[in-house]
């Protein structure tokens, strides 16, 4: 756990993924759709990727990716990341942990 813990120090949005993960692809365009600075980690392709998705593992997150952290916080997985943006709540998130910085509301309707 002080592996993940220490690679998303410091940093507004961090996703861990797979290189071959459909949906953590699509959680990766999410964020890129709002312009986010996102740091993502692809497991499959880090030396100590099998540390990391045991680590991930270990603290609760089923599947392993992809796990999406918002200011230093875990928020989970795609399913939380998706209901935070119906409810309106990831953009709030995002601009607050200093992952985006200019959000221009007329866009946001094509989402």
């Amino acid at each position: 756990m002080d592996t993940v813990k220490s690679v998303v120090e410091e940093k507004p949005l961090v996703i861990f993924s797979k290189s071959s993960c459909c949906v953590s692809h699509s959680m990766k365009q999410l964020m890129s759709s709002y312009g986010a600075n996102t740091t993502v980690y692809e497991i499959d392709e880090m030396p100590n990727g099998r540390e990391i998705e045991t680590a991930l593992k270990r603290m609760g997150n089923k599947p392993t990716v992809p796990v999406v952290y918002i200011g230093q916080k875990c928020v989970g997985g795609a399913n939380e990341v998706l209901s935070l943006q119906v409810q309106g709540k990831l953009v709030p998130m995002l601009i607050e942990a200093g992952a985006i910085w200019v959000w221009n509301k007329t866009s946001a309707g094509s989402l």
